[in-house]
């Protein structure tokens, strides 16, 4: 395992060490303190062989700016970042994740700038696999949230949900909530090529074939943007009338199909499963409008990122994957205590042993 030398003195407070990862998935609200930059500074670090064991600055890259989602990945990687001390997050992403290219340059770019680390979550697992290649060949270290790469390098780990399972399990909700008989549903993946996107349609579709009595008559994606998951909802509707149930696999996608189903007067006779828990999705379980809620946990994804990464360039610990765990949503545990720990923690309380 190979550790970067820094010439920095040695002022900051030492990591702490990662989280445990038994607690469901969580959403939680940011946390200030921490110093934040969007474009500018850089690493200032020599190649070598020994921990380092002064200020850090990490480079934290979401698949896009803007979504609930990814502002709670923020809020808890500079929850970490506070915690550790003298350590400085750079964020910044894409507006959107369909561009790809743009997310390949600002990984380069912080390459170029000799981050620390990079934590980052991969828009394409394709096209990404040669940045993070790039940043491991220039001596820096790189951790993964949410989504990551293909092939992913073994000394890489990746701080994600079980997607395929948690998507599989969102099958069998769909499943009860429609009860006997036959029902047509839909799909509304979010970006092809997302290792996140191939694992829930791959776990959605094997959950499928366990109930006999349900058939995929619409799947389309809506590259994360809400006004086009309201479209191809919109066009699936048009087309198969009797539409009685959709999963929705991430927050633009359920946003949009919701306002699909109520502009067609379905609301509460369409089943929606979706996936994320930003506070529009709250409300629209709270009414009754979605079903249930497939919530993962962006806060622990960042501050596990970070928190590993931190640990492994001032501890040398071995940097190693873990399940980040999800919690399912519905009006009946809504407002339950399991429920309030879910949604309203904060870096005052973040997840921890």
């Amino acid at each position: 395992m190979t550790f970067r030398a820094s010439r920095r003195a040695n002022v900051g407070a030492p990591a702490r060490s990662l989280l445990a990862l038994a607690l469901t998935g969580t959403l939680l609200t940011a946390c200030g303190g921490v110093e934040v930059r969007d474009s500018d500074g850089g690493g200032d670090s020599d190649g070598g062989d020994s921990p380092q064991d002064g200020p850090l600055e990490l480079a934290v890259v979401p698949k896009a700016v803007g979504h609930e989602f990814w502002n709670t990945v923020r809020a808890g990687a500079e929850c970490a970042a506070e915690e550790a001390g003298d350590v400085s997050v750079s964020w910044d992403g894409v507006t959107a994740e369909t561009d790809v290219e743009g997310q390949v340059n600002l990984i380069q770019n912080f390459v170029t700038r000799d981050m620390d680390g990079i934590v980052y979550a991969a828009t394409d697992s394709a096209a990404l696999t040669p940045a993070t290649r790039q940043a491991l060949n220039a001596g820096i270290p790189v951790a993964m949230i949410d989504s990551g790469t293909d092939p992913q390098p073994d000394e890489v780990p990746l701080f994600a949900t079980d997607n395929q399972n948690a998507a599989t399990e969102a099958a069998n909700l769909l499943a009860e909530e429609l009860g006997e008989g036959d029902h047509e549903v839909a799909l509304i993946e979010f970006q092809p090529g997302s290792q996140t996107n191939t694992e829930r349609v791959d776990g959605f579709t094997a959950g499928l074939e366990q109930h006999e009595n349900l058939t995929l008559v619409g799947q389309q994606p809506s590259h994360s943007d809400v006004n086009e998951a309201r479209r191809v909802t919109e066009d699936i509707l048009s087309a198969n009338p009797d539409l009685a149930g959709i999963f929705a696999a991430n927050e633009p996608s359920v946003l949009g199909a919701a306002q699909a189903v109520e502009a067609a007067g379905k609301s509460g006779e369409i089943v929606i499963i979706g996936w994320d828990a930003a506070p529009d999705e709250i409300a629209g379980l709270r009414s009754g409008q979605i079903s249930a809620l497939v919530v993962q946990n962006p806060f622990r994804m960042g501050y596990a990122g970070v928190s590993a990464m931190v640990d492994h360039l001032r501890e040398g610990a071995e940097l190693a994957s873990a399940d980040t765990g999800v919690t399912f949503l519905t009006q009946e545990n809504l407002d339950s205590e399991e429920a309030t720990a879910v949604l309203e923690p904060s870096c005052d309380n973040p997840p921890v042993d």
